[in-house]
């Protein structure tokens, strides 16, 4: 007598295989999944920060004026001009920001006055916030609807028909660059273009 032996594959067995299937697809779809939104957060993050990198907060409200405080000779001694900041700009803390004068024969980065607002005259070499607007705390926080008005007295004078670049660099954000010429004539207030 001959015994016929079959193994066979049994419905539990086939609903145990599948069940394990099942649970490992799922532990490596949720791990997929997890990576895919770790992903994304920090590809949001890239996008947010280079947003705030590239774009620059602060813009010149008004004109540019260059101030002789000297009756001869005529030259430049002195630059003035109000910033605030871009419609839907971030704060700039003035505090932490740097100012550049060039001209082609001269770059030289000039340092802040030391209080919040210039009291005195400013300094060559220097410059200095010398009169806020909307600002009820009274600090180097440029923030929404607030206003600074700057004063730059760079280390050389600026003669006639001169032109000259004033950099401003936040802490955070990209630089602002003011691009001038003096006039031909320099009076005692002159406005810049």
């Amino acid at each position: 007598m001959k015994l016929n032996k079959e193994e066979a594959f049994t419905g539990l067995e086939a609903a145990i295989v599948l069940i394990a299937f099942v649970v490992v697809a799922a532990v490596f779809s949720y791990v997929v999944l997890g990576a895919g939104f770790f992903t994304t957060q920090k590809a949001q993050e890239v996008v947010y920060t280079s947003v705030d990198q590239a774009s620059s907060s602060v813009e010149i409200l008004g004109d540019v004026y260059g101030i002789n405080t000297s009756a001869s000779p005529a030259y430049i001694d002195e630059v003035r001009f109000t910033v605030g900041l871009t419609a839907g700009g971030s704060p700039v803390d003035f505090s932490q920001t740097t100012i550049t004068y060039s001209d082609k024969n001269n770059v030289s980065r000039l340092e802040r006055e030391g209080s919040a607002i210039a009291t005195g005259t400013i300094d060559p070499g220097q410059w200095g916030v010398i009169l806020m607007r909307n600002n009820a705390s009274a600090d180097l926080l440029l923030e929404d609807q607030e206003q600074f008005t700057i004063m730059v007295n760079p280390i050389d004078d600026i003669s006639a028909n001169q032109e000259f670049n004033l950099q401003i660099r936040p802490a955070v954000g990209t630089a602002y660059t003011i691009s001038r010429t003096a006039p031909a004539r320099i009076l005692g207030v002159n406005p810049l273009y």
